[in-house]
């Protein structure tokens, strides 16, 4: 079997990351006092936004670049404050920094550890060529993988099947044989079952979820009963 793992809120803690690197921006910029509120409010408006823009980016409809300051910039205008030069020099050491930050998911190596010895192991990941290499052997992740397959690389995203034809041809496997796991409802589980993979949605929030197809797990332990014989 082998098993296609997202990177970003799957395998890497991209909350516990992303959020301690925003918050020394978040002094280090003086936002309080530009944006008149705390960080916690500025970062759930800043999650938001970003979620959503890289909801389009999945889809081609905005560019790498303007993805990156856009998601600061429209953060400041929700605010009422507006700074495009600040934005995209936020932007800047945003990425600079929140590559080499290092905690992963709960489980995280116990499970690929463990899964590895029955099958083999990939990631599919939507994310930045150079941000995302930095990501995984920063925090050890590479040798666990046979295929690492980076969206920007190659010019396709998920949920598009052609990355999941794409990640069969490299990984040397077919749909049957091809399980996907995320935590992305659209790009991970509606793009795996949309190229006939059997999909596994990480939970992490907890929320509620039914699906007529995908399976869920809360935690990325309870993958190891379910592959580990």
């Amino acid at each position: 079997m082998h098993l296609f793992f997202d990177l970003d809120n799957t395998l890497w803690d991209f909350d516990t990351n992303s959020g301690s690197v925003l918050s020394n921006l978040y002094a280090e910029y003086d936002l309080a006092k530009k944006l008149n509120t705390d960080f916690e409010s500025f970062y759930k408006v800043y999650h938001k936004i970003n979620d959503e823009l890289w909801h389009l980016y999945y889809f081609k409809k905005i560019e790498k670049a303007e993805l990156r300051y856009k998601r600061f910039y429209d953060a400041f205008l929700f605010f009422g404050y507006d700074d495009i030069i600040m934005s995209k020099a936020m932007a800047e050491d945003y990425v600079k920094h929140s590559p080499y930050t290092k905690a992963l998911k709960p489980g995280c190596i116990e499970t690929l550890e463990q899964l590895g010895t029955q099958h083999e192991l990939h990631i599919i990941t939507n994310g930045f060529f150079e941000v995302q290499n930095i990501k995984i052997d920063n925090c050890g992740l590479r040798n666990y993988f046979s295929q690492i397959i980076i969206s920007e690389e190659y010019g396709l995203n998920k949920p598009h099947v052609e990355i999941f034809r794409l990640a069969e041809t490299l990984a040397g496997t077919n749909a049957k044989e091809s399980v996907m796991i995320g935590d992305n409802l659209v790009s991970d589980i509606e793009g795996a079952i949309g190229a006939g993979w059997r999909a596994i949605y990480y939970n992490c929030y907890g929320t509620n979820f039914k699906h007529e197809t995908a399976e869920s797990i809360g935690h990325l332990n309870e993958l190891i009963p379910l592959f580990v014989k």
